[in-house]
């Protein structure tokens, strides 16, 4: 069986990214992104439906690939010369010893090292398939929100030169990365893959070029590149020790009694996947990330980057069951889990609760990964679409409202629904996706926690059900906030046709997801563990369908009536009693020394408790501690000829 869309889709984003460069005429290279974006969707489609018709089973591709290999090569020696002269440029030299070093190990393994065993580059099964499909739809919807967004935000930072060229350049690059990471099955391919969508993402982060762009980029890139360097270190040694650098191998010999190599080599991996995933202490990096334009943001917290990671901790999750490098991963994704959730509390920018939420929900996955059960694996990839999905939608809104409203503050998105409805509806739709029933994100954490009980995994259970308790009060603080009575005038939706388009289709998945979501568990999900664990208990029954459709009438007539509630206040133009005498209006008394106040509702976010300031550092004191210590102990005990 010859899949000709695998190339395609590595290679057809590269070659766009060259375009993006050369065309310097807004008009047409926002026509080409457009079809390019068309076109790398329908291309997913494509690899999907014909992998499907050969029976949804796993399938090896390109042993021989001499020339290939030389390529990739060159690649990461040009991705080492770029951070170079970066890191020179901008005085961090330093950073760039965590390119040089890596790529030159890695060269000298490919050119010096002992001859390897040939292996299948490429590998298609359900969970390459599942992320090829979140990577082509729903960062080609980033790339649709994008042209839009640019325009508006060029239009009003005027300060900021226009690099449009550059930035859509950067997306495809990234887009094409993401493809070859997910689909590749050679571990020095999957290095290079690593190495570009670090690059990548710390050029969109640093795209402003102002101090502030510039120092959190750079603290992006080399937490990447440390981690970069670990995967570089286990990929070696394992290659030397067993003769091959296979994924599929690494994770079949992981499981049981496996060698030192192997043991050690799955550490090393899944310590780097912490650092792409910005699980703490490598947190910083995701939330740096704000300083970018929003389809950046977007790109990096949904679809693409940070599932890289998580991407990862789920093929290694059967060789992690039960030992001590799956206790350690479990350990920091529920910690993180709860420490972000509860730090999200104190945040009132938008994209900051976003990025926290981000972080924690990331926390979650790993978790579950950790553990390494089916029942965790079934609801680590529910956690995985719904929230690429709902934050996408999310951060694209956020964008949109931004442009609209001049403000991403929660409290100044008092009244929303009434004052941009269509935008206010869509938020509606993106936050509830991440707590609420009946969509998959809520089902999923129960899953998780019923795994986790099941386990006997007490520290877990605790992190779920805490973590799950902070997750729902700040978003319904902000969910409160879009339909709670305003008498603030409303504001003029200048959001773009093609924003729009992109938003509602988003919107329309999330929906879709919830009502599919039995489906997608029976034909999808559980073939998936089959293939991972040999094993699959049905987590969700197919009857549920219908209680589903019921749940989301609603959770559309929550908004609907708060919008009916609205219109008839205004209309009957009733006065409420403030505590002090009436002024003829809503938002404003008389005090008691008769001065006139203004009456201000503002949600409580417990700054001086869980804000950053307080809770950061502990933070990643505790999990550096213990990352150290039981890193130390399984290489201890790997080399020790114990079993971990």
């Amino acid at each position: 069986m010859d899949m000709w869309e695998i190339p395609f889709l590595i290679c057809f984003p590269l070659v766009v990214s060259v375009l993006m460069f050369c065309i310097r005429i807004n008009k047409i290279r926002n026509a080409v992104a457009y079809v390019s974006a068309v076109i790398i969707m329908l291309m997913t489609g494509v690899l999907t439906v014909h992998w499907g018709m050969n029976g949804f089973a796993p399938a090896e591709f390109y042993v021989e690939t001499e020339l290939v290999d030389h390529f990739i090569l060159g690649a990461e020696i040009l991705l080492m010369l770029v951070v170079t002269f970066l890191s020179f440029k901008y005085n961090r030299p330093w950073v760039s010893l965590l390119s040089i070093v890596p790529t030159a190990v890695i060269a000298w393994l490919e050119l010096e090292g002992p001859e390897l065993d040939a292996i299948s580059h490429i590998k298609v099964d359900h969970l390459s398939i599942l992320m090829c499909i979140i990577i082509g739809i729903i960062g080609s919807l980033i790339v649709i929100y994008a042209v839009g967004y640019m325009h508006g935000y060029q239009h009003y930072h005027t300060e900021i030169p226009d690099r449009r060229y550059y930035f859509f350049m950067i997306l495809f690059i990234f887009l094409g990365a993401m493809f070859g990471f997910v689909l590749s099955d050679s571990l020095l391919w999957i290095d290079l893959f690593w190495e570009t969508t670090s690059v990548c993402s710390f050029l969109l982060i640093g795209y402003t070029q102002q101090e502030e762009a510039i120092h959190n980029s750079f603290r992006a890139l080399w937490m990447n590149l440390l981690g970069g360097c670990a995967l570089c270190v286990g990929i070696v040694y394992f290659a030397l020790d067993q003769g091959t650098a296979s994924l599929s191998v690494l994770v079949e010999q992981g499981t049981g009694q496996a060698p030192a190599s192997v043991q050690v080599a799955i550490a090393l991996i899944a310590f780097a996947a912490l650092t792409k995933a910005a699980q703490l202490p490598f947190s910083k990096w995701l939330l740096g990330a704000m300083v970018a334009p929003t389809p950046s943001s977007a790109l990096l917290h949904s679809a693409t980057m940070v599932k890289a990671g998580i991407y990862v901790l789920f093929r290694l999750a059967p060789a992690m069951s039960g030992n001590m490098t799956g206790t350690m991963i479990s350990f920091i994704g529920g910690f993180t889990f709860l420490s972000a959730s509860i730090m999200a509390i104190a945040q009132s920018d938008g994209k900051k609760v976003l990025a926290m939420s981000t972080i924690s929900n990331l926390g979650l996955m790993v978790a579950c990964a950790g553990v390494g059960r089916p029942e965790t694996i079934w609801a680590g990839c529910f956690l995985m679409i719904f929230h690429a999905v709902s934050k996408s939608l999310l951060f694209q809104d956020i964008g949109a409202t931004e442009n609209s409203l001049h403000s991403r503050d929660v409290e100044e998105m008092h009244g929303l629904l009434y004052r941009l409805p269509v935008l206010a509806l869509f938020m509606f739709i993106g936050i509830c996706g991440m707590f609420l029933a009946p969509f998959g994100m809520l089902i999923s954490k129960w899953a998780a926690l019923k795994a986790s009980v099941d386990e006997n995994n007490i520290i877990l259970v605790f992190f779920i059900c805490f973590g799950s308790a902070t997750t729902s009060f700040y978003w319904t603080k902000w969910l409160g906030k879009l339909i709670a009575h305003t008498n603030r005038p409303p504001v003029r939706d200048i959001t773009k046709k093609n924003e729009m388009i992109s938003l509602s289709i988003h919107a329309v998945l999330m929906l879709a997801l919830c009502i599919l979501f039995p489906f997608l568990s029976s034909v999808y999900v559980e073939p998936l563990l089959m293939e991972m664990f040999s094993e699959s208990n049905q987590v969700i029954s197919n009857n549920v369908l219908y209680i589903l459709i019921i749940l989301i009438c609603f959770f559309f007539a929550v908004p609907f009536l708060a919008y009916i509630y609205e219109k008839n206040v205004k209309t009957n133009k009733k006065l409420s009693y403030m505590n002090g005498i009436n002024t003829g209006k809503n938002d404003a008394f008389m005090g008691s020394m008769g001065a006139e106040k203004e009456l201000v509702l503002a949600n409580l976010y417990f700054k001086d408790i869980c804000g950053q300031r307080k809770l950061m550092n502990p933070s990643i004191a505790i999990t550096t501690a213990v990352i150290i210590i039981m890193m130390c102990m399984i290489i201890a005990s790997a080399l020790g000829g114990g079993m971990i």
